[in-house]
């Protein structure tokens, strides 16, 4: 799939796939910034993509960031015709802040197909195995 990347800040680093076959691409920071616990900031990433209708681009955390720092990724689901600046929305759940780099990996993006769903209200749904159980329905 050919995806169309618009630079819109001279110093951003363009995603990149780490190794043939991964599905995410490594978003980098275009700042230095120091993330205190508890705190969340909205990191820009300095371009814009373009890509078809029937998928969805989904920021996701990067695996080493949450296990050693606490960092996670909150948002981050564009949709096709969203044309503006990309970003990643860092909040630091860990108890001591952490330094980002300029230029370091902070999340990585994936391009997912979509289901466009058409809504039928109804006054009735179908009877399941699960019914109407919520949080621990299903037992320890």
């Amino acid at each position: 799939m050919r995806i169309k990347i618009k630079r819109l800040k001279p110093d951003a680093v363009l995603p990149t796939y780490a190794h043939p076959g991964d599905v995410g691409m490594d978003l980098y920071s275009l700042e230095d910034y120091e993330l205190k616990a508890g705190e969340r900031k909205i990191f820009l990433l300095g371009f814009a993509l373009e890509f078809p209708t029937g998928y969805a681009a989904i920021v996701k955390d990067k695996g080493g960031l949450p296990h050693y720092h606490g960092l996670h990724t909150m948002g981050g689901v564009f949709d096709a015709g969203f044309r503006g600046e990309y970003n990643v929305n860092l909040i630091n759940l860990g108890s001591e802040p952490v330094k980002i780099e300029k230029k370091q990996k902070i999340a990585q993006l994936l391009i997912y197909p979509v289901v466009i769903a058409e809504l039928e209200e109804t006054q009735e749904l179908s009877d399941s195995s699960r019914g109407l159980g919520q949080f621990g329905s299903t037992g320890k």
